[in-house]
């Protein structure tokens, strides 16, 4: 749905890039947020997605349309599949809840019957048909959201960005806003959210990906917490299969090992000759040969000489 390969832009003027190789593939029907400290790249990320700014090197594609390929011309034709809801609303002050929504059809040459169809059911869809002849400024924060969102579904697109769509609003209204987004995403729309609510992003557990400095520096698939240096990804993949399993072999291995061996050299090498260190270490480490079939022959003296269960030793030294 959504593929940035190695994007980096630059901005006349700027010693760093606002983003540096970013690698990003978002998949159908996703919902995820996009976190990070002011300046770090997320809205110049927003701006490369809606064609508001091209890339100074690599590949978007969005919808399986390749950015590099478009033109100008086609680019009211990409806005129609992708709504973007801002922190600011955005609305037209001197409109009702219904003209705002109607209006995002009419510049997109949607007839007025189709129109008539369409703004109730979206209306209805955010919770505000008993609003639809008011205007925004009689409406609360969160019902002015609900516009804005009301707005840019009323095209049907494929994805939804929100930027910052709780900034300006009491957690009563934020979390109102983020259920209707959830609601969105259950009906197959993709959702994008910027934001800096860590306690939305840690509520939710969706996928959450960090950018810092124009990089990102963490991408937690699920189950993802609000991570502004990208630590708690890299300590949950430490936890899915780092060094601490990767050591367990050794632990299982080694003591086997040296069992074994002692078990090998006490049968075939002469008792101590000093009586205060029997168990001196040495004889494990002092071993005849390193090579595996030096080892096999002293078993094979070993077995020769014993009365016990050789196969039992056998199979605790290929094991």
């Amino acid at each position: 749905m959504i593929l940035l390969d190695n994007v980096s832009k630059y901005y006349k003027g700027d010693k760093k890039p606002a983003l540096d190789e970013v690698n990003l593939h978002i998949l159908p029907k996703e919902f995820v947020f996009l976190v990070g400290p002011s300046g770090a790249g997320k809205s110049t990320l927003i701006k490369m997605l809606t064609r508001e700014e091209k890339p100074s090197y690599g590949d978007i594609m969005v919808g399986g349309i390749d950015y590099k390929y478009m033109k100008k011309k086609h680019i009211p034709h990409l806005r129609r599949r992708i709504g973007v809801v801002f922190q600011d609303f955005k609305l037209l002050p001197n409109r009702t809840v219904y003209e705002n929504v109607a209006f995002a059809l009419e510049i997109v040459g949607v007839s007025n019957s189709e129109i008539k169809r369409t703004v109730p059911k979206v209306l209805d869809l955010v919770g505000l048909s008993d609003k639809a002849h008011k205007f925004p400024g009689e409406l609360s924060g969160g019902q002015r959201q609900r516009t804005a969102i009301a707005r840019s579904m009323a095209r049907q697109p494929k994805i939804l960005i929100a930027d910052e769509p709780t900034g300006n609003l009491d957690p009563e209204n934020s979390w109102g806003i983020i259920k209707l987004l959830e609601e969105i995403n259950n009906f197959g729309t993709t959702i994008l959210v910027t934001t800096h609510d860590a306690e939305v992003v840690n509520q939710l557990k969706k996928r959450v990906i960090t950018i810092s400095d124009g990089r990102i520096v963490g991408d937690q698939k699920s189950g993802g917490h609000y991570d502004l240096d990208g630590s708690r990804s890299r300590i949950a993949k430490r936890s899915l299969g780092g060094p601490a399993q990767a050591q367990q072999p050794q632990h299982i291995v080694v003591p086997q090992t040296q069992i074994i061996t002692t078990a090998t050299i006490q049968t075939t090498a002469p008792a101590p000759a000093d009586p205060v260190q029997p168990a001196e270490p040495k004889a494990v480490t002092k071993k005849p040969s390193t090579s595996g079939s030096a080892v096999l022959e002293q078993m094979k003296k070993a077995k020769a000489a014993e009365t016990a269960k050789p196969v039992a030793k056998r199979r605790k030294f290929i094991h």
